[in-house]
């Protein structure tokens, strides 16, 4: 089972969880994961993990049943991104399968979903949306290519568009696309055609559980989790394959410490720790304090003994939202809360003693409060050692402050803001200021806001984050959309995020505009990249004066999009703009040479396939030569291309291709890009094929092409 439902797995401090080897389960011959997996080891090429500071096939793991290193320190709010409205990452697929240990109610939940159409609920952290994974992938003959829909998507005109997709995943209904009786059926027919499923994903909401039994006559099926004693031994099993080094770390003190009421997340985060611990096992004190789970009672009793000390208080608060940055920017942001305050934090009214004339609180401009040591003790947090990072091409030296349990931070955060009524004001004037000192600081605040906006609720629950949206200062707005992104993630909250967001990119203002762009360049945006296009295009308004700055955050999106897996759907659009008005044209011919350095092999498959998209990168590629002002941006990108392939096998047919069909219409463009290739001091692929074609224009028979080249020199069109 996994962990928070509609979330994929997180560090903890929210970092993004990847399984780097994940270690399968016996499956048949035939199962496709399987084939994934020796695609990827069997290919004859070098294999490598991108996993920063992780370690592989040891991390621990946390956020359901899929991996996570503890150990790896991705910046404070950084997510892994969750599709919402796309395909769910192989990855991912494979990480829910891991170690899963099948509920009782799993074999009735596939003999259901035969109907087409499975409602699945449960109480957050029951594991629905791993659940739901498993049963996706079981259905449809252990399919690896499943598509994500989020909350927004009106399911009444919907329809399956992508050949070959069997399994869809819903994350919940909104009231404003009702699930009528003829919607479910339109739906099971449509999905019977494709041959495909999809599990609707519902919160424990009684109200809405009671119209689909009531309207629908159909049961939702309860998602109750195995009890912690099977997810433990099913994950400790795929965790750990030798028996005796498994029945080393099964002890009954460890069991002891699996309570009835620990959500799947919970077990395996206690697996990790296992799994992680040295040849003779962890120590029980030393793992009872790293459990996060253990967390959460504790609050209250820690909130109790620092009432009356708001140097502490603010200590514990900062480090609750810049867990994981140096100490020395925790202890800043500390004494700035405690200023900030003005006596806000202090649980005694300021006053005189009549006999002496001191004061009966702590002076808060004293700034020599407490020390260091007496601080981290205090709140159950600890200075790690140095580590060497890097930023703007230079290196330099942190002490990383973190809470000895995981995720204490944000359950402090959480207790205080829902808890204490005049907190939220107070933190967030706090964190608006914060963002604007230091652009490292802008992601934390932002996961922080992001989080804040489902602990709130309401009709206000995004009104602290749309300040930030309109701020003058670009951190500020930064914040703002990190915060969007975070928040999108709860599926009542999305609609009123895509909703604000659509607003903006409407307005005059280009501080709301630049924040709808760098949020489009968030997870919110490669959750959903179709609609982050349609913001980013409203929002572009050129690039003269004070639109240069907007302008360059919708450039940056586009590339993130289009690295972060969205390439045809960002190629589609650049391709669509440039037929489109001037300023949308001045768009995509700006970025699409820029594209073709991103992701070269993309399109390095595009016209080695000769797609559609082959067709329309040409004609760009042709109508860019031929634009004096852009000549140079495009002829730098086809001519790292040439660079590369000399040394890459794999894209030089993709080069060869291109080259060739330039060269049947050697317009000035081509013939300007051509001389610069015989001219270029060093190794080019494809130059044969570009003095063939100036040896050709010069005899007076240009349009000859290569015969030689293996694709006969013809034009991809």
């Amino acid at each position: 089972m996994s962990g928070p439902d509609a979330g994929p797995a997180v560090g903890a401090d929210g970092g993004p969880s990847r399984p780097a080897e994940v270690p399968l389960p016996e499956e048949d011959e035939d199962d496709p994961a399987d084939r994934f997996t020796d695609q990827l080891l069997g290919n004859g090429r070098p294999f490598v993990i991108y996993a920063p500071n992780g370690n592989i096939n040891t991390g621990a793991v946390h956020g359901g049943q899929r991996v996570e290193n503890n150990s790896a320190e991705a910046g404070p709010g950084t997510r892994r991104v969750e599709a919402h409205e796309g395909p769910i990452a192989a990855e991912e697929i494979l990480g829910a399968r891991f170690g899963f240990a099948e509920p009782a109610w799993f074999r009735h939940a596939l003999t259901e979903l035969d109907t087409r159409v499975l409602f699945l609920t449960g109480e957050p952290g029951s594991g629905r949306r791993t659940a739901a994974l498993n049963l996706l992938y079981r259905h449809s003959g252990h399919s690896l290519d499943l598509r994500a829909l989020d909350s927004g998507v009106d399911l009444s005109s919907w329809r399956p568009a992508h050949a070959g997709v069997r399994g869809y995943l819903v994350h919940g209904l909104l009231p404003q696309h009702p699930f009528t009786p003829g919607v479910l059926a339109n739906l099971r027919g449509k999905l019977k055609a494709a041959d495909a499923r999809m599990v609707v994903v519902l919160p424990n909401e009684p109200t809405t559980l009671r119209s689909l039994t009531r309207d629908l006559h159909v049961e939702p099926i309860r998602c109750t989790p195995p009890a912690p004693a099977e997810v433990f031994e099913a994950r400790l099993a795929a965790a750990v394959p030798d028996g005796q080094r498994r029945e080393q770390l099964d002890r009954p003190e460890i069991r002891r410490l699996l309570g009835d009421d620990l959500t799947p997340a919970q077990v395996v985060e206690l697996v990790a720790e296992l799994v992680g611990s040295g040849a003779g096992g962890p120590d029980l004190e030393a793992l009872r304090q790293r459990l996060s789970y253990l967390a959460e009672d504790e609050v209250p009793d820690l909130l109790d003994r620092l009432r009356d000390d708001p140097d502490g208080l603010a200590f514990l608060l900062a480090i609750s939202v810049f867990e994981g940055l140096d100490h020395r920017i925790v202890q800043d942001e500390a004494v700035r809360l405690v200023a900030l305050a003005d006596g806000r934090l202090d649980a005694v009214l300021t006053g005189g003693d009549e006999d002496t004339g001191r004061s009966t609180r702590p002076n808060p401009k004293f700034v020599l409060r407490r020390p260091l040591a007496e601080l981290l003790r205090m709140v159950r947090a600890e200075c790690r050692p140095p580590e060497i990072r890097t930023a703007s091409g230079f290196t330099y030296t942190v002490e990383p402050v973190h809470f000895t349990r995981h995720r204490q931070g944000e359950t402090v955060l959480r207790h205080v803001w829902r808890q204490y009524g005049g907190s939220s004001a107070l933190l967030t004037e706090w964190m608006d200021t914060t963002s604007a000192r230091d652009s490292d600081l802008a992601e934390p605040v932002g996961r922080v806001m992001g989080l804040a906006a489902g602990w709130g609720g309401g009709r206000r629950a995004l009104r602290h984050i749309e300040k930030l949206g309109g701020s003058d200062r670009a951190h500020s707005r930064s914040a703002a959309a990190y915060a969007f992104g975070i928040a999108a993630q709860d599926p009542v909250l999305a609609s009123e995020v895509k909703h604000r967001l659509d607003r903006w990119s409407h307005l005059i203002s280009t501080d709301r505009r630049w924040t709808v762009a760098r949020t489009c360049g968030t997870d919110f945006g490669l959750a959903r990249p179709d609609l982050a296009l349609v913001l980013l295009r409203r929002s572009y308004h050129g690039q003269d004066g004070d639109e240069a700055g907007v302008a360059n955050e919708v450039r940056r999106a586009l590339f993130g999009l289009f690295t972060g897996g969205s390439q045809e759907p960002v190629f589609r659009a650049v391709t669509a703009w440039a037929q489109g008005s001037d300023q949308d044209a001045e768009l995509a011919l700006q970025v699409f040479p820029q594209l073709m350095l991103q992701d070269a092999s993309w399109f390095q498959q595009q016209l080695a396939n000769r797609t559609e998209h082959a067709a329309a990168a040409l004609d760009l590629v042709r109508r860019l030569l031929d634009d004096e002002a852009r000549f140079g941006a495009i002829c730098r990108s086809v001519l790292a291309w040439c660079r590369t392939a000399a040394w890459d096998d794999r894209l030089r047919p993709a080069v060869e291709t291109l080259l060739s069909a330039l060269a049947q219409d050697m317009r000035h463009g081509v013939l300007a890009l051509f001389v610069e290739i015989d001219r270029y001091d060093g190794d080019l692929a494809g130059r044969h094929i570009a003095r063939h074609a100036l040896e050709s224009w010069r005899r007076g028979t240009p349009g000859t092409g290569n015969p030689a080249h293996p694709y006969g020199g013809s034009d991809v069109h």
